[in-house]
């Protein structure tokens, strides 16, 4: 494991972000138990542990930066991602983890108790089914589907004056055209994550329009 911790400390030093070590303890412990399931619930394609450092660890820490403050949801989250190492680095913020597969989410639920994620709620259901009983402030996903059946399936989700970031590779240019009335792209952030220098990786921060339906897009890119 001392490789992987290496290899995760270059990274976040990498991507200039200041983590105390009880995060990284964390983050490791949840890449043990990932490991370890993953060999029978089939959680990830990534077996590798130094690929799930930086595909699913750094990758999931390069939102950081970016992710609003309030309640947030993470839809279609599978293993935790990235909403487990986003729970981690924000103790303070609430993080509901939903998926519709059940062995996912019996998977965890067992990493909510064994690292202590008070601040973690575990729901196994469908997007479209699952009403809360108060909208989020973000809604954040792997981008499982395209940008538009996204926002359509979880636009119940959204507060009024939220907003929905999807982690892309590629700039879904023909998405982005077809984004569903009610909704505007206001910035497009491209992400360096460590190890995945030669892949394109993108944030895509889409908000609700205002009252009077009209918005205007805005794109603005981060190097």
């Amino acid at each position: 494991m001392s490789d992987l911790r290496a290899s995760l400390e270059s990274g976040i030093k990498a991507m200039q972000l200041e983590l105390p070590e009880s995060v990284v303890d964390g983050l490791l412990a949840y890449l043990a138990l990932l490991i370890k399931w993953n060999k029978v619930y089939n959680l990830t394609a990534v077996r590798d542990p130094q690929k799930m450092v930086v595909r699913h660890l750094l990758d999931s820490l390069a939102v950081v930066p970016y992710l609003p403050s309030g309640r947030i949801i993470d839809v279609g989250t599978g293993g935790g991602l990235p909403g487990i190492p986003l729970s981690l680095v924000f103790p303070d913020r609430d993080f509901t983890l939903l998926d519709s597969n059940s062995k996912k989410t019996r998977f965890l639920v067992q990493v909510k108790g064994e690292l202590g994620l008070d601040n973690v709620t575990v729901i196994y259901d469908r997007v479209e089914n699952y009403h809360p009983d108060h909208q989020f402030d973000c809604v954040i996903t792997r981008a499982f589907a395209s940008v538009a059946d996204i926002l359509r399936g979880s636009r119940h989700l959204l507060a009024r004056n939220g907003q929905m970031i999807a982690m892309k590779g590629e700039v879904p240019e023909e998405e982005l055209a077809a984004l569903p009335e009610g909704f505007h792209l206001s910035e497009v952030i491209a992400l360096q994550v460590p190890g995945l220098e030669q892949e394109q990786r993108h944030l895509l921060c889409i908000g609700r329009d205002n009252d009077s339906g009209s918005a205007s897009q805005e794109r603005i890119t981060n190097g």
